[in-house]
């Protein structure tokens, strides 16, 4: 019984590689021109010496992620100093009513100071992890707008680059109803791939549970192909550039 079977799968599978070479033989008379039977040959291993090396100034890399983070749809304000950025997250704070926020517990934005700021003006602020018998999910979910720290920032995509951890979790960056990314400009690198070197060189026992790449506010055209915003996530993300 156990020879029968197998003599069974080994004629359908002979059938099924007929089927797709008939498959892949009408494509490339389609196409008008013999089948490609072997890999070509790639003359590039990763990216290439010439885009290793593409590193631009401090001004064009500020210049060039305003120009491609605002093409996607987000938001991009210099502010000169921390100061600056407490300042304008208040004054957002007022003009959005938002009465709920949750930041990350990241140092740099307590260091910022802008929960005194928000709670004085009547707002309610929550730090991720703060208790753990909080429900965070659903406080992120509730939230009017979440405040994050970038890692990253990449000057060629446009995209802000948020890691996970137990007090950074990803609900922040992804549940609230706008998001904003403070961005040290020494953070910001000219090229993506400068980014993923530090962590391949990490290792993977360092990875973090979740990397995020963010480009502007959530978007999607899966139904209809009619272009829906903050379907996903915030559906209006400020990018903070801040020195």
């Amino acid at each position: 019984m156990d020879n029968e079977y197998y003599e069974w799968l080994k004629t359908k599978e002979a059938e099924a590689r007929q089927k797709q070479e008939q498959f892949m033989d009408r494509i490339a008379g389609k196409l008008k021109r013999p089948r490609q039977r072997e890999a070509p040959a790639h003359p590039f291993r990763g990216a290439p010496a010439y885009w290793r090396e593409l590193d631009w100034s401090l001004e064009e890399r500020l210049a060039r992620f305003e120009e491609n983070f605002t093409a996607a749809g987000g938001h991009v304000v210099r502010l000169a100093n921390f100061e600056a950025a407490k300042a304008y997250i208040a004054a957002m704070a007022q003009t959005l009513g938002a009465r709920y926020i949750l930041r990350q517990d990241d140092p740099l934005l307590a260091e910022l100071g802008v929960d005194e700021v928000l709670t004085a003006e009547g707002a309610r602020v929550s730090v991720w992890n703060g208790h753990r018998s909080e429900a965070w999910i659903t406080r992120a979910a509730e939230a009017d707008f979440g405040i994050v720290a970038a890692d990253y920032a990449v000057a060629y995509t446009g995209s802000l680059v948020v890691r996970s951890a137990p007090e950074k979790g990803r609900s922040v960056s992804l549940l609230p109803t706008a998001l904003f990314a403070i961005v040290p400009v020494d953070r910001l690198k000219t090229r993506l791939g400068e980014v993923l070197e530090t962590f391949d060189k990490a290792g993977r026992e360092a990875l973090p549970a979740g990397i995020h790449f963010i480009s502007g506010p959530s978007r999607s055209a899966d139904i209809e192909n009619d272009l829906t915003i903050g379907v996903h996530g915030p559906g209006v993300v400020f990018a903070l550039l801040v020195g």
